[in-house]
């Protein structure tokens, strides 16, 4: 079944346009994608030129507040970049980093930023090679806004799409989901919760590299679930490749202080944002090789076989509960959380 073209009739752009859940894919694929040529919606748009194929990204970090536990938005803005380049299967090669400031911001937590994106860019091997800076009326950009472009050299090893994906196919998850987001939330300072809790974000070129070298030719379709979380990343994948999946919810891999937190707010770790984790699409007889590679790279330790490809219900993502009983995963709805990236 072929399905119906999204269209985008909201009168007004409103927060839940950038959760990365329904609001945002109406607005996307209804309003932005038609009129700019239908490019690309994946992580990162794939190019030619002759023998060598790059991978060509581009993002946007407007996260609030600028630092947080964990990290802050300048290496957010690098982790965030060379990752859409390596759940690609690219090598991020270099960066473009443009800075929106605003008048009034403080000099030494600029010269922070920019430290902090020098280090990230070092620890991951990248180069800062441009950029351009534009500064804005006090008040008007919440201290700093950061934009990045970032390019990378594409592993011919591996060739990702969800029309690669077939029924049988087996879901691995990187380690713990939700720590971003609930980290995001908690520094505001908002409510009246505390937990031991940072930001994972980290570059997770790594632990692609180790599944290239592992199960490249079973390695189907790779995504970095950052807006919309878990969720949102396999509705995606689920309604691209028009098959089902099953996740189950006792091997999907959530810190306690995630899980209470959501519990309190009404939250499903599910839609909680990510900046350091990746999920992988591979065939079953190279699950077990890349499931061993990924828990072999530090900080993969935690990583899990989740789930699997089915062949119905087709464009649905379902949970399996530890009773035994299941329940639909929708993409997130309205703009419950913070801006986090």
């Amino acid at each position: 079944m072929i399905e119906p073209r999204i269209r985008f009739k909201d009168p007004y752009i409103e927060l839940a346009h950038g959760s990365g859940g329904k609001a945002s894919r109406r607005l996307i694929e209804g309003l932005i994608a038609p009129i700019l040529g239908n490019p690309s919606l994946e992580d990162a748009a794939l190019l030619e030129l002759g023998d060598i194929r790059l991978a060509f990204t581009a993002d946007s970090f407007v996260v609030k507040p600028l630092r947080f536990p964990g990290g802050s938005i300048g290496e957010l803005a690098v982790n965030g970049t060379i990752n859409d380049l390596a759940v690609s299967g690219a090598k991020p090669v270099a960066l473009l980093v443009c800075l929106i400031i605003e008048a009034g911001f403080p000099g030494e937590a600029l010269r922070a930023e920019l430290e902090a994106i020098q280090q990230a860019a070092q620890r991951a091997e990248v180069g800062v090679v441009g950029g351009d800076t534009k500064v804005v009326e006090h008040g008007k950009a919440d201290g700093l806004y950061v934009s990045t472009s970032g390019i990378g050299l594409v592993d011919r090893r591996v060739s990702l799409s969800a029309q690669s994906v077939r029924p049988g196919d087996r879901i691995l998850l990187s380690g713990p989901i939700g720590d971003h987001g609930i980290t995001i939330l908690l520094a505001r300072g908002e409510l009246d919760l505390e937990a031991d809790l940072q930001s994972d974000t980290r570059p997770v070129w790594p632990l692609v590299a180790a599944l290239i070298d592992a199960a490249a030719p079973g390695l189907r379709w790779m995504r970095d679930p950052t807006r919309g979380g878990v969720a949102t990343a396999l509705n995606e994948l689920a309604r691209e490749a028009r098959l089902g999946l099953r996740i189950y919810e006792d091997r999907i891999p959530v810190r306690d202080e995630v899980r209470g937190a959501c519990e309190i707010l009404g939250l499903d770790p599910l839609h909680i944002a990510n900046e350091g984790q990746l999920i992988a699409i591979v065939a079953p007889e190279h699950a077990d090789a890349a499931l061993e590679a990924l828990r072999a790279v530090p900080g993969g330790t935690a990583a899990a076989l989740v789930g699997e490809v089915v062949e119905s219900p087709g464009g649905v993502v379902y949970a399996v509960t530890g009773y035994g009983s299941s329940r639909v995963v929708d993409m997130l709805v309205g703009d419950p959380l913070p801006r986090i990236c």
